[in-house]
C-alpha cells in the first residue's frame, strides 16, 4: 500500500482549511443535500464531501458510511488532493498496487471504485474532496464528472459562505464593542473634560465681573478669548460626542409618530422665545421611522439655518412629503447661501466655512457630517441646494422599510 504523498504547500493548506472552523461541526442539510445528489447521480453506494487535516480524512457529510473519519495514510481523498487541478479517479482498486492492501478496500466499507474532486479554496488550496464510493469496479461518463465538478464547486462556495459569515459576526461583534467604548469615552469626556472647560468659564467670569476695575484692556481681553477658547473647545466636545453616538442612535427601534408634532417640539426647542418665523408645508401626517435619529437630523439643520442666517428675520421653511418607498423632508432658510464650490465640503467632518455664527461663536464642523451619517444609516440620502444671498436648502429622504 502508498502512503499518500504531502502536498508541497502543506502548512498553508492546513492554515486555509482551520480559517473555515468547518471541522468537527455538526451535520447541516446544505451539504447533506450535495452528498444525496451526487450519489445519485454518480449512482454509488456512498458519497462524502471528505476534509484532509494533519492526520485524518474528516467527514463533513456521508451517504452510505457509518464512519465520521479514517486515518489519512489509508484515505484515498489524501491522494487526490496532491493533483489539485485534476479529478482522481480509480477504477477497480484491487488492481491498483497503492490501494489493492489498503484497510478499506481488503475491509469495510470495502472501497472499490473512487472518484474525487478536490474542494479548492479561491487560493487555489486543496481542503478535501467531493468523492463517490463503489464496493463494485466502475466508470464515470462524461456527463456525471461534469456534474460531480458543479457540485463541488457548490461546497467550496458553502465554505466561503460560511467563512464571509464569520467574519461578518465578529465585525458585529467588534463594532458593539466599539459603541460599548464610545459611551464610556462620552462619560470620561462629559467628566474629564467638560467640567475643567465649565470650571475655566466660571472662573473667567467671576474674574472679570469681581476685578474689572483692577484690570487694564490688555487683561481684559485675554480673559474674553480665555472664555471664548472655552466655549469652543466644550462645543467641540459636545460635537464629537454627538458624532460619535450616532452608531447607537440608529439602532434605536422605529416607532409610529405625528411628524407635525415632532417639529413643533424640535422648534420649541430651538426657538422657545419665538423669534424665528418658521413655514410647514405639511400637515400632521404619521410615519414609521427612527425617532430620536429624525430628530437629531432637523435639529442639526434648523439650528444652522438659525445660527448662520444673516438677515434681520430668520425664516425657516420645512417641508414633508409620504411617497411609496420614502419620507422625503426639506429644510430651508433665508440666510446668505453657500458657494457651490462649497457645497459638497459642508458634509465633511470638521469642515469649517465661516468664522462665527450670528451669536458670535465659532462652529466645530461636525454638525452636518452627523447628519449626514444619520441619513445614510436611515437608508436615504441628503443633498443642498444654496444660491448666495438667498438661502440654503436641504432636502433628505428616509427609507420607509428597515435599513439596519
Amino acid at each position: 500500500m502508498q502512503i499518500p504523498k504531502t502536498p508541497e504547500n502543506e502548512s498553508r493548506r492546513l492554515k486555509a482549511l482551520k480559517e473555515y472552523s468547518i471541522l468537527d461541526t455538526l451535520p447541516e442539510e446544505e451539504y447533506d443535500d450535495i452528498t444525496k445528489l451526487a450519489s445519485k447521480i454518480c449512482e454509488t453506494s456512498i458519497s462524502t464531501i471528505s476534509l484532509i487535516d494533519e492526520k485524518r480524512q474528516w467527514f463533513k457529510s456521508k451517504v452510505g458510511l457509518n464512519e465520521t473519519e479514517t486515518s489519512r495514510n489509508n484515505s484515498f481523498c489524501a491522494h487526490a488532493i496532491i493533483e489539485p487541478d485534476k479529478i482522481f479517479t480509480v477504477k477497480d482498486s484491487r488492481l491498483d498496487s497503492r490501494f489493492s492492501e489498503n484497510p478499506l478496500v481488503v475491509g469495510e466499507p470495502h472501497v472499490i471504485f473512487y472518484t474525487g474532486v478536490p474542494l479548492v479554496s479561491p487560493e487555489g488550496l486543496p481542503l478535501g474532496t467531493l468523492c463517490v464510493i463503489d464496493d463494485k469496479p466502475k466508470e464515470l461518463n462524461d456527463e456525471q464528472l461534469v456534474a460531480l465538478k458543479a457540485l463541488s464547486n457548490q461546497v467550496v462556495s458553502l465554505f466561503e459562505l460560511r467563512k464571509s459569515k464569520m467574519l461578518l459576526e465578529k465585525f458585529s461583534k467588534d463594532l458593539e464593542t466599539r459603541n460599548i467604548e464610545l459611551e464610556k469615552f462620552a462619560h470620561v469626556a462629559a467628566h474629564d473634560i467638560k467640567s475643567p472647560l465649565n470650571n475655566i468659564s466660571s472662573l473667567t467670569e467671576i474674574l472679570i465681573s469681581t476685578y474689572s476695575e483692577n484690570l487694564n484692556e490688555e487683561a481684559k481681553i485675554l480673559m474674553s478669548m480665555l472664555d471664548t477658547s472655552s466655549i469652543a473647545l466644550r462645543n467641540l466636545v459636545d460635537g464629537i460626542l454627538e458624532h460619535s453616538k450616532s452608531d447607537s442612535i440608529l439602532v434605536e427601534a422605529r416607532s409610529a409618530f405625528e411628524i407635525k408634532k415632532l417639529v413643533e417640539e424640535t422648534i420649541k426647542l430651538l426657538d422657545n422665545k419665538g423669534e424665528c418665523q418658521f413655514i410647514l408645508s405639511f400637515g400632521n401626517q404619521i410615519v414609521f421611522t427612527n425617532r430620536i435619529a429624525l430628530q437629531q437630523i432637523l435639529i442639526n439643520l434648523i439650528a444652522n439655518g438659525i445660527k448662520y442666517n444673516d438677515k434681520k428675520e430668520v425664516v425657516i421653511e420645512i417641508g414633508f412629503k409620504d411617497t411609496e418607498n420614502f419620507y422625503e423632508f426639506s429644510v430651508g432658510d433665508n440666510g446668505p447661501g453657500i458657494k457651490e464650490e462649497n457645497q459638497q465640503k459642508i458634509f465633511g467632518i470638521f469642515e469649517i466655512l465661516t468664522n462665527e455664527d450670528r451669536f458670535g461663536n465659532k462652529g466645530n464642523g461636525i454638525g452636518l457630517s452627523t447628519v449626514k451619517k444619520l441619513v445614510e444609516g436611515l437608508g436615504g440620502q441628503i443633498s443642498v441646494d444654496s444660491e448666495m444671498g438667498k438661502g440654503t436648502k436641504f432636502d433628505f429622504t428616509i427609507s420607509k422599510f428597515d435599513f439596519i
